[in-house]
């Protein structure tokens, strides 16, 4: 097949830049190691790479892009805001796109929590909303450890960090802070080597026992941080009845309770926020990603009883870009106008299904799991030994190498889980029925053409 003089070029003018690129940034660099294309141009799910190839995008900017990629309601509202001349940068002033944002955004909350909240705007990312979380709390307690969970992902930052669960992050550094870690529920690779829904009950008790043993060395924490669904922990979804009973167990011993929401919440997993699904009401929650539009921007929102920190106890330049808080408006909106919470829940319970078809002829996939459109799935060895729970052991190189089939099918997936060995798909809520079948059939062809390579 011949090639158009103009798509050689643009095609070597992206290889000079990815070389450029490996010359001149940080070694830290990840999604560029695993993806080596250079985008030029994208649309909704697809983004078209500087050789004229497209990619159905189930990365999303790691679940921040709920409508895809340039939807026309963003734009809209960027555009707008520009031409209407309002100021971009005005540290924390008020402003009309911040109070309208500000209006969308507790419409979406769930209304007992939204009933008595307060908002903190914080640096862009999501990890400095975690950092003013653990202050608040802090704060307001007077206490300094918090409750943290295995396979947990909060953030890169020295207190985000220390309450995340990656081992691998945080062994170069020194001590990140006092946190107590405790036993995330994980049916398939269950902490107390016993699976099912036996992982969430022992995981329950041993909290709470723990937190009563006068020897069991856990001072009076000032808070408990958890997800609802752990996305770089492997897409692993908390039982409900395990969120109640850490309500319950938090409540009753007057620990603050901070959901960590940055990567599920507005319709992710197909419910606004995914502690919607249980019904609990947490203290305060942490958000990021989606609420931007696409554009960077991060809250903690939080009951008011807890607004006790003085002006300035938690600051920064860059909080609240106002053309972010125009498209995170934008977009609050068009999700709950447009059913797109349902379509989520929807469209994910499909994919799922036909995943868990695909694990009965490749038995390589170990797992599936999710809710709404944030799935994974595990990938293992079938000629290993399994555990105590009959989980057979994580595949990390076939991972690997099922990434990049992907690649070559032109579908974007990225890996995550204790192992590496999780694909997971984070598709935007706009994902059309057929292009939800295109993902699942070149994921499928993926995993099989990686599976013959390995045998």
């Amino acid at each position: 097949m011949s090639v158009s003089p103009a798509v050689d070029t643009a095609a070597t003018a992206g290889e000079a830049i990815l070389r450029r690129q490996r010359i001149r940034e940080s070694s830290a660099r990840t999604y560029a190691r695993s993806f080596p294309i250079v985008p030029v141009r994208a649309h909704g799910m697809t983004v078209e790479g500087a050789d004229g190839r497209r990619y159905l995008d189930c990365l999303s900017g790691a679940g921040t892009l709920v409508l895809g990629h340039n939807h026309p309601t963003v734009l809209e509202a960027i555009r707008r805001t520009l031409d209407g001349g309002a100021p971009l940068h005005l540290l924390d002033l008020a402003t009309a796109e911040k109070d309208d944002f500000t209006t969308a955004l507790f419409e979406a909350l769930p209304p007992a929590f939204a009933a008595r909240a307060r908002i903190h705007f914080c640096g862009p990312a999501g990890t400095d909303a975690v950092e003013a979380a653990l202050k608040l709390m802090q704060t307001a307690t007077g206490r300094r450890g918090a409750l943290a969970f295995t396979g947990a992902y909060h953030g890169m930052t020295a207190g985000a960090l220390a309450v995340t669960g990656s081992v691998a992050a945080k062994a170069p550094l020194p001590g990140g802070g006092e946190v107590t870690r405790l036993p995330y529920p994980y049916p398939y690779r269950c902490p107390f080597g016993l699976g099912g829904d036996r992982s969430a009950a022992l995981s329950a008790a041993y909290t709470e026992r723990l937190l009563d043993d006068p020897a069991g060395g856990v001072t009076a924490p000032a808070a408990m941080i958890l997800e609802a669904v752990q996305g770089e922990g492997g897409v692993v979804p908390a039982p409900d009845d395990w969120l109640r009973t850490m309500r319950r167990i938090t409540t009753e011993r007057g620990i603050p309770l901070i959901v960590d929401e940055v990567q599920t919440g507005v319709g992710r997993t197909g419910a606004m926020w995914a502690v919607e699904h249980s019904g609990i009401v947490p203290d305060a929650i942490v958000m990021s990603k989606a609420i931007g539009g696409s554009l960077p921007l991060a809250a903690v929102v939080y009951r008011e009883e807890y607004d006790g920190w003085r002006p300035g106890a938690h600051t920064g330049t860059f909080r609240g870009n106002t053309l972010a808080m125009a498209a995170g408006a934008a977009t609050l909106r068009y999700v709950a106008a447009h059913g797109l919470v349902e379509r989520s829940r929807q469209v994910g319970a499909r994919m799922a299904a036909r995943l868990a078809g695909l694990q009965s002829r490749l038995p390589v996939i170990g797992d599936v799991r999710g809710r709404g459109l944030m799935l994974g799935v595990e990938l293992v060895d079938p000629a290993g030994t399994p555990d105590s729970c009959g989980a057979l052991p994580a595949d990390p190189h076939l991972a690997v190498r099922v990434r990049e089939a992907c690649l070559q099918r032109g579908l974007i997936v990225e890996l995550g889980g204790r192992h590496d060995a999780v694909l997971r798909l984070l598709p935007p809520l706009t994902i059309t029925d057929e292009q939800a079948e295109a993902v699942l059939d070149r994921l499928a062809d993926a995993v099989e053409a990686a599976s013959r390579t390995s045998a």
